[in-house]
């Protein structure tokens, strides 16, 4: 009796080893998809919403001529943010990238060619990355672990290719829109139509956004918040 019933859990065990054999070479492709989805970091569109914190994040690849008067006013105010670098503006700006780390401002990667990441695949995306990073560490020494894609822009593969390099994508949950051009009144209004703990303000380095800037500051503090870092925002 024992010896039959120890053949058939052998048997049983055989067959569901072959049955789980089978699906998964019938379903491979499904499988596969299943796998790269759960490996995949999702992006990030707002922080930690339990104190009423804000983090700005400033993507730069163009606008250099405003960046020292928008350090200059971060300084005034003593907040400090993170700036999403482009690794081609790294090579070209030391001196700046370096009075960004001097004053206590994190740094992201931003790309290094400002591409649109949804049409790279998986290597082109993550060697836009690491050339980002080799290029601010190389004048820095500080390496990268936040990524925001160049446009807004992603799929599937961007977020594989981040993820696998270790970085989390971040996004916004509130956007100045400040390249339009569209003057310093629309991006005061846009900022304080929903202020909400948590949120990622996104801006660029223009004209327009350093005559909003001291405006926006001084409106979110009065409104009790406090204004940081994205990665300050960030729970483990």
């Amino acid at each position: 009796m024992i010896i039959i019933l120890r053949k058939r859990t052998l048997v049983l065990g055989f067959a569901v080893v072959a049955l789980i054999g089978f699906i998964l070479y019938s379903g491979h492709g499904e499988a596969h998809h299943v796998f790269n989805y759960l490996s995949t970091g999702n992006p990030i569109y707002k922080g930690d919403d339990s104190q009423p914190r804000i983090a700005f994040e400033c993507n730069v690849v163009w606008g250099t001529e405003y960046i020292p008067a928008m350090l200059d006013i971060l300084k005034q105010h003593n907040v400090k943010i993170t700036f999403f670098i482009g690794g081609q503006w790294a090579e070209q700006n030391p001196e700046l990238l370096k009075r960004m780390v001097q004053e206590g401002h994190e740094l992201g990667n931003h790309g290094y060619s400002h591409k649109y990441h949804s049409r790279l695949n998986l290597e082109q995306n993550k060697d836009e990355i690491i050339k980002a990073e080799e290029a601010i560490e190389r004048v820095v020494g500080v390496k990268t672990r936040l990524f925001a894609p160049p446009y807004g822009d992603f799929n599937k593969t961007t977020l594989q290719a981040a993820h696998s390099l270790g970085y989390k994508t971040i996004m916004w949950s509130i956007d100045t829109i400040d390249w339009r051009g569209d003057g310093v009144d629309s991006i005061i209004r846009r900022v304080f139509k929903n202020p909400h703990n948590g949120a990622f303000i996104l801006m660029h380095p223009t004209e327009d956004t350093i005559k909003a800037l001291p405006v926006i500051i001084n409106g979110l503090q009065q409104r009790g918040y406090e204004i940081v870092r994205v990665s300050d925002l960030l729970k483990e």
